[in-house]
């Protein structure tokens, strides 16, 4: 990846939280890690790590507490305002749980064209056209463009989560658990769909999870988060050569099929 483009990295990214009685709590500490063009990055670790309040700070839905984030080599740390609204159209992302980031009384087309509608005055029939074929690219029926966010299943919300991010044709996407709460062949499945999007328009992701197993199928490297810190990054496909006790331990809970002796 080295001949690669760098479209984000982060040097030295913190975050700390002052809790109620005054004290304070680091998230994210020193945290550097380079996403290239066309690449997945997996992020994993325990439940409470910090990985999705490091992608945060990088969406900016969290100011960092000190070090720096860069797009294409510009800092973006400290945008506000109408700078930091723009720098959505290049970064999207997908949430775990789909049901809490929709809005119940909406369709799914101005779901999906709500972003769209965001930054550019669009038709009403435009936005439709431009939902019906994100539809059919997350491999979904046109006809579920008029049905609310209740009436699919967790596996077709979160193709219209993707669906969504893709709206505004970000050049990276962070996947902040987006398959953990769905089946296992739901899973697959989502996966797959993901990796075919990239292959087509050469997004880039920043892949969230806590299983192991997935994420070394999908990402093209892996960076092991512990207590707010990156302790191993790794190739995806050698996952298994880790040399950090804490990844030794995450590998070893992997569950795996096994005929009872």
């Amino acid at each position: 990846m080295s001949d690669k483009e760098i479209l984000l990295s982060t040097d030295k990214i913190c975050k700390e939280f002052t809790k109620s009685d005054g004290t304070k709590f680091t998230a994210c500490k020193d945290v550097s890690l380079q996403l290239y063009r066309g690449e997945t990055l997996g992020l994993v670790g325990e439940s409470g790590c910090g990985k999705s309040t490091f992608v945060r700070t990088i969406m900016g839905l969290h100011p960092a507490s000190s070090g720096k984030i860069f797009f294409k080599g510009e800092d973006i740390t400290s945008l506000s305002g109408e700078k930091r609204r723009a720098m959505a159209k290049h970064i999207q992302m997908i949430f775990q749980d789909p049901s809490t980031a929709f809005n119940p009384k909406m369709r799914i087309r101005d779901i999906i064209c709500e972003p769209l509608r965001n930054f550019a005055k669009v038709s009403d029939k435009e936005a439709e056209a431009r939902a019906v074929a994100l539809l059919e690219k997350v491999e979904l029926a046109p006809e579920i463009a008029l049905r609310y966010p209740h009436e699919l299943s967790g596996g077709q919300r979160q193709r219209v989560g993707i669906a969504r991010a893709l709206i505004l044709e970000p050049e990276i996407i962070i996947c902040d658990e987006a398959t953990s709460a769905l089946d296992v062949s739901v899973q697959d499945s989502i996966a797959k769909l993901l990796a075919k999007i990239q292959k087509e328009r050469g997004v880039s992701y920043i892949f969230i999870c806590h299983d192991l197993g997935l994420v070394s199928l999908i990402s093209h490297r892996v960076a092991v988060m512990q207590q707010g810190q990156i302790v191993e990054e790794l190739p995806g496909d050698k996952i298994q050569e880790a040399q950090h006790p804490y990844t030794q331990k995450l590998l070893s809970s992997v569950f795996t099929v096994r005929a009872r002796s």
